[in-house]
């Protein structure tokens, strides 16, 4: 049985966002790319045994993107992933509150590393990818800080469990890297890897 090409696969060279996240969607419009269509590839995130953070975070950004890429041929498609990891131990997207206090009180007055992948499949179907590993270190958290911010539910479907675009932004003391990147995708590499490719970027209408 033949698979009927997607409606948008005559759009040769355009981008397809593998992702369903608002916030990757804002950071590409941000730097003037327009995706001609966005969707989630619906993948399992559990880490493998004894997989480290970087590794985890390439290999789901690269799943992300070759599961949606067959739908539109002739595309380019990006998928990116971002894993929040205090030493080589991994913290979750917390499902709940309890795991959301948790990440929160192990990152709590210290360093911890966000990495993030970004693979991109060209129209030709060749594989790119970049890693980007930034370091964040967060205020000391009182309890009341940490009560406030669950109250808040910013930190649902967020790896580490916060934002850091949103109140977060107002725990971390320093910031050693891509900013962006901690958001949800690196723009200079982003940037870099899609013009490189060929696509084209469009600021008209744009105010600082």
């Amino acid at each position: 049985m033949t698979t009927s090409p997607h409606p948008l696969a005559a759009e040769v060279g355009q981008l397809v966002l593998a992702s369903a996240s608002p916030r990757r969607l804002d950071l590409l419009r941000q730097i003037g790319i327009e995706p001609i269509a966005q969707e989630s590839a619906a993948i399992d995130e559990t880490p493998l045994a004894g997989e480290l953070p970087r590794a985890l975070a390439s290999r789901l950004a690269d799943i992300k993107a070759n599961t949606i890429r067959n739908k539109y041929p002739g595309c380019i498609v990006l998928g990116a992933d971002t894993v929040v990891a205090k030493g080589r131990r991994i913290l979750p997207k917390p499902e709940n509150q309890d795991r959301a206090r948790d990440c929160l009180r192990m990152i709590s007055g210290c360093w911890h590393r966000v990495h993030s992948a970004v693979v991109v499949y060209d129209s030709d179907g060749a594989r790119h990818r970049r890693d980007v590993v930034t370091q964040v270190e967060f205020k000391r958290l009182s309890h009341q800080e940490i009560e406030i911010y669950i109250a808040s539910d910013e930190w649902r479907d967020k790896a580490g469990g916060y934002a850091i675009q949103g109140i977060a932004g107002a725990f971390v003391r320093r910031i050693k890297g891509s900013y962006s990147s901690v958001v949800g995708l690196p723009l200079y590499e982003t940037y870099n890897l899609l013009t490189g490719l060929g696509l084209q970027v469009s600021f008209a209408g744009k105010k600082a």
